[in-house]
């Protein structure tokens, strides 16, 4: 008797329902992990600096019924710890406990820890009119829905040092459903706002936390440096619009690694501003490592230079990735008139499956913020490598890499690069206006690509300062409410 035959639909959605089901799984099983224990009546956990000084939410009237506002037992909470975040202030730690606290936007401070127990869920209020508006980023001139403000993010702050989101895989749940909704039907004045923003920050360290249900991107650095994310989970529905999961923009030396993204964008996006407002600004994104990343996006890549790169990008360096169900791996986005430079961006050991394609390149993407940009801020991207990367499943096409007419894309390497397609076709690779070298490679490359090299691309092999920055154990003690608190390290 004959084997019964699996739907060819069945089998591209079998891998995405499995990621999903993995994912979900791998969080659940972080949130309820137990903590650390360490001395008597501690716990501890680790980050890259401790705090001398901790205090619950409830200590502030903090209520986590899910109903009850909180957003001035955070604000409260985050002005009594900033007495702590000066020179040799010794930092504090806010302490969310189990429950679900409602709250709008709040910011945090310098030499600060968010710490959110297992069982705790912040919930982002889904009354508009409780979230700020605030001006647009210099680099991009208006903000990316509409022109003129945007909301602010759920957690944020500007001009900080050393700042800490962490805890037993908590939750920060921006209840996006009202966003995406009022966004779909053009009922928004303003652009919406993030999960996490911070800007002009020195020293970032976001793990071991959950993030759901972002109104838009999820964790948006900005105009900053010393960055880690690690640990962290991200899950959005893949319909849900422009949930982006990590969006470095304008930040150098940046660390992101074994986190674990679903989301309706892409799953990590670098930035840089946008037309002549980024170049205006000119801050680059560099110095950027991405290792041990999981991504299921459809209709989206799972890492995306650009569109918005008028500052420039440089130095990315992205190993050790998985994929699943995603529309691309590693896609440039740009367009005359956003000028700059995308240049020197390494991939190595990327294992996909359930693509629509592997390798895409965009010289022509229509996004614009006004009709003042410079038509002739041409930008140039060169040196792009990617070296042994087995892709399965692949529905469309194994790349579509079209650069600019007159400035062709340059120095691209592809080495031991399998592309494994659903059925076959006449015509796999789709290309324009590139140029640069393979070895290899199947299905056999386009012409342009079809230069020969030794066999292998280039990868830095020198340590960037970001992985430099080491963690080390810290310890809480956790008394009852409205009984003050110590931390030690």
């Amino acid at each position: 008797m004959a084997s019964p035959q699996v739907p060819p639909l069945l089998l591209h959605v079998l891998p995405f329902l499995c990621a999903v089901l993995l994912l979900a799984g791998t969080a659940a099983a972080r949130r309820h992990a137990p903590p650390q224990a360490g001395a008597a009546g501690q716990s501890t956990y680790t980050a890259p600096s401790c705090r001398e000084h901790t205090a619950s939410l409830l200590d502030f009237g903090g209520v986590g019924d899910g109903n009850t506002s909180n957003t001035a037992a955070f604000r409260k909470a985050v002005e009594h710890l900033s007495q702590y975040s000066g020179e040799g202030g010794g930092g504090g730690m806010l302490y969310v406990p189990a429950g679900r606290w409602l709250t709008a936007p709040f910011n945090l401070t310098s030499h600060f820890t968010l710490f959110l127990h297992a069982d705790a869920v912040i919930l982002g209020t889904q009354d508009v009119t409780q979230w700020p508006v605030i001006d647009p980023l210099p680099s991009y001139g208006r903000g990316r829905d509409h022109a003129g403000g945007r909301y602010a993010s759920l957690v944020s702050g500007s001009n900080l040092t050393d700042v800490v989101i962490t805890g037993n895989n908590g939750t920060i749940d921006g209840q996006g459903a009202t966003w995406w909704s009022k966004y779909k039907s053009g009922k928004l004045k303003y652009t919406r706002g993030y999960l996490i923003e911070l800007m002009h920050t020195d020293g970032v360290f976001i793990s071991n936390v959950t993030l759901v249900n972002s109104p838009a991107w999820n964790i948006h650095p900005v105009y900053s440096r010393n960055i880690v994310v690690s640990g962290v989970t991200i899950l959005a529905p893949t319909k849900s619009p422009n949930t982006d999961g990590i969006n470095p923009d304008s930040c150098s030396q940046v660390r992101i690694e074994d986190c674990y993204v679903v989301s309706g964008d892409d799953c990590v996006a670098i930035k840089s501003g946008w037309d002549e407002y980024g170049i205006a600004v000119g801050m680059p994104s560099e110095h950027i490592v991405v290792r041990r990343l999981t991504c299921v996006s459809p209709t989206s890549a799972v890492i995306a230079l650009g569109s918005e790169m008028s500052g420039g990008i440089r130095d990315v360096r992205a190993e050790d990735i998985t994929a699943i169900g995603t529309e691309s791996a590693v896609r440039i986005k740009t367009a005359v008139g956003r000028g700059a430079y995308v240049r020197d961006v390494y991939a190595r050991r990327m294992r996909l499956d359930g693509m629509k394609r592997v390798f895409w390149m965009t010289g022509d993407y229509k996004s614009h913020p006004d009709d003042g940009y410079d038509k002739t801020a041409v930008p140039v991207v060169e040196n792009i490598s990617y070296q042994d990367v087995v892709a399965t499943g692949v529905w469309k096409e194994a790349a579509r890499m079209q650069g600019i007419q007159g400035a062709p894309f340059k120095g691209i390497c592809m080495a031991n690069v399998t592309a494994e397609m659903t059925k076959e076709r006449k015509v796999s690779w789709n290309c324009a206006d590139v140029e640069g070298v393979s070895a290899g490679v199947t299905p056999a490359p386009c012409a342009p690509l079809q230069g020969t090299h030794a066999g292998s691309c280039p990868f830095p092999t020198d340590t960037l300062a970001v992985d430099q920055i080491t963690v080390q154990q810290c310890s809480y003690s956790v008394a009852p409410a409205t009984t003050s608190m110590a931390g030690t390290k």
